[in-house]
């Protein structure tokens, strides 16, 4: 239940506005009703689910899709169909390689103000179903984590952590329970300047 306030943090600027949605992970297909509901007539909304019988929520406003989200393929010509994306909802199959795949595949599809939400990382922390485990190489969290790193890299002076395009579009990121959400921007080499005058003379 504490994801709702969670999703009207960082959903709210986009309500009313003529913005596109896509959501992984359709289940029975309640959610895609309320983002139509929440976001509003305005709102184009896209889901997309392995299953075929998810097709049957189709309706106006709202496409569905269906395809793998660990196939990179599929995922590369999602976001040549989708176009620009506002607002990317991760609530698929939850599995390490999905939810980073996902990631790298459609991240830069994201529009540069545009919002990517990650659900349910806590399957990071389960061995037996989703591979996960605490502190593991290879988790959705273990991945997170190195991206704080690059989120700073302006700052390093290591010639392993450089400036990439990672750097250059996220303003910021933000770690809940269950949930990681990164905001995108357009970030320029971070600069320090002075103003006054000396509060010490020599």
């Amino acid at each position: 239940m504490h994801y709702f306030d969670v999703y009207h943090r960082h959903f709210a600027r986009f309500r009313g506005r003529p913005v596109t949605i896509v959501e992984i992970g359709v289940f029975h297909g309640g959610s895609l009703q309320m983002w139509a509901d929440y976001f509003g007539p305005r709102a184009t909304i896209w889901g997309v689910d392995i299953d075929p019988r998810c097709l049957a929520f189709q309706e106006p406003g709202i496409n569905v899709v269906q395809g793998d989200q660990s196939d990179r393929e599929f995922l590369k010509r999602l976001a040549a169909q989708v176009g620009p994306i506002d607002l990317l909802i991760d609530d698929g199959g939850h599995g390490m390689d999905q939810q980073i795949i996902t990631m790298e595949e459609l991240y830069g599809g994201v529009a540069k103000n545009g919002t990517y939400f990650v659900e349910d990382t806590h399957t990071s922390y389960w061995a037996e179903s989703y591979g996960g485990g605490y502190k593991r190489p290879g988790t959705f969290m273990e991945y997170s984590k190195n991206l704080i790193d690059q989120l700073n890299a302006w700052h390093s002076e290591s010639d392993s952590l450089r400036v990439d395009d990672f750097t250059r579009t996220t303003a910021s990121m933000h770690f809940y329970d269950s949930i990681v959400v990164f905001e995108k921007g357009e970030i320029t080499k971070p600069l320090n300047r002075k103003t006054g005058r000396p509060s010490f003379s020599d």
